[in-house]
Formats: structure tokens, C-alpha cells, sequence
């Protein structure tokens, strides 16, 4: 799977890899058994999810200087042999606050698909690619607070040497919002990844799983070799 990067423009800062020292660690990188018991207690809550199986999730190294702690997953649709979407999700957190987040937690995403031809010429596909965020946090009963992102829609047209590719196009839903923070200052966040991995299916086109749905496994999932 390529794991979904990018730069966020919703005031958030960037998903940009961690840098390495000359000894291979990860530069800024503060230990997890040092962050603050909420932080802990979220990241937790997140590596016991359970999840639809056509959803593999992996853990993988947070962005740094977004906020003092951050944990990250990367994840994809998996339909035998092709991948119908993949993104990541990160958690953020900073103690003291944050202006503009308006609380201590925040989930900044990249969720991405390939689509069809006649889905990506439709006009309102944007506001419906929102909508599937929206509903799939309401759906579960979360309130996010100070939602913001961007959905953008691109089109590859090949030539000379690529010209017996067909055209592709793609979608990118960019987003971040604060996860209202419960018992102890901890977040929902288990809640908060199974409306994101909705959004993912959402988007690969996979059918709503039902209420109770049993075919669910628990985090983390390591995935095995695929010839994708």
C-alpha cells in the first residue's frame, strides 16, 4: 500500500515524515511511556478497535512539530488484490491546549480513491465526499468539533510511452476536527476511527456494514505480502 502523505491546508500544518538522527531514531520523537495518561489512554482506545476485515490498518510513525504527541495509523480497502482506497489518520495532542483546535486532542486525515469516470465528472461530488465525513461521525454519534479540510479532484491524462493507459482520476479528502473529550480528557477515539474507516469504505465502495456487524478484527493488523 502506499501509505497516503501530503501537506494538510486546513491550518493544521502537515503530515511530513519524522526526521532521522545519524543513529536511525526518529528526531523529536518523545517516548510513549512518558506522554501524559489521556494520551495514552486515546492511542489505547485506538489499538483495540475492531474493524471491518476489508480495512487493514497498520501503525506508522507520526508526523513531528504538529503537537507535542502525536500517533498515526495508515490504512486501506482491501478488495482481493487491489487496493479501492487508502489513508491515514493522526492523533495530536498538546496538553496545554490549542487555540485553533479548541480543545487538547485533534484527528487530522488524507483519505484518497481511485473513481470511476462517471462519478468523478459529476459537479457535486466535492459537497457528497464531505457529507461522507460528516455522516460517518454523526452515524456514530460524535459531535466533531472545529471541523475544516478540503476535498480535491484530480484527472491523469496519458501520452507518448503511457498513452495505452486510460485516463484516472482521483479524489482527496483532506480534514481535521477536534474529538470531544470525555471522562479523564479522553476522547472517543475508537469510536472515532470506526467512523473514519466507514469513510474509507465510503469511498472504496464498499457496502455499510451492518449494525452488530460480527466481521470485524481488532487492531493492530499487520498485513501480509499482496501483489498490489
Amino acid at each position: 500500500m502506499a501509505a497516503a502523505q501530503g501537506r494538510l491546508s486546513d491550518g493544521t500544518g502537515g503530515m511530513d515524515e519524522p526526521t532521522k538522527t545519524e543513529d536511525g531514531t526518529e528526531s523529536g520523537r518523545r517516548p510513549e511511556d512518558a506522554a501524559p495518561p489521556p494520551f495514552r489512554a486515546a492511542v489505547e482506545a485506538l489499538r483495540g478497535a475492531r474493524l471491518r476485515p476489508q480495512i487493514e490498518v497498520d501503525p506508522t510513525p507520526p508526523p513531528q512539530r504538529l503537537a507535542p504527541y502525536a500517533y498515526a495509523l495508515e490504512a486501506a480497502v482491501v478488495d482481493g488484490d487491489e487496493d479501492l482506497a487508502d489513508g491515514r489518520l493522526v492523533l495530536l495532542h498538546d496538553p496545554a491546549g490549542h487555540d485553533a483546535w479548541q480543545g487538547t486532542f485533534r484527528l487530522v486525515t488524507l483519505v484518497r480513491a481511485e473513481l470511476e469516470p462517471e462519478m468523478a465528472a459529476d459537479p457535486l461530488l466535492p459537497e457528497v465526499c464531505w457529507s461522507w465525513l460528516t455522516g460517518a461521525l454523526q452515524a456514530r454519534g460524535l459531535a466533531p468539533g472545529e471541523p475544516s479540510g478540503t476535498v480535491t479532484r484530480a484527472g491523469s491524462h496519458y501520452f507518448g510511452g503511457l498513452a495505452a493507459r486510460p485516463a484516472a482520476s482521483q479524489i482527496e479528502i483532506r480534514a481535521s476536527w477536534t474529538p470531544r473529550e470525555g471522562l479523564g480528557g479522553v476522547p472517543d477515539t475508537a469510536a472515532h476511527l470506526g467512523a473514519w474507516c466507514d469513510l474509507l469504505a465510503q469511498v472504496g465502495g464498499l457496502p455499510p456494514a451492518g449494525p452488530g456487524d460480527a466481521s470485524v478484527v481488532t487492531l493492530p493488523q499487520r498485513r501480509g505480502p499482496h501483489s498490489r
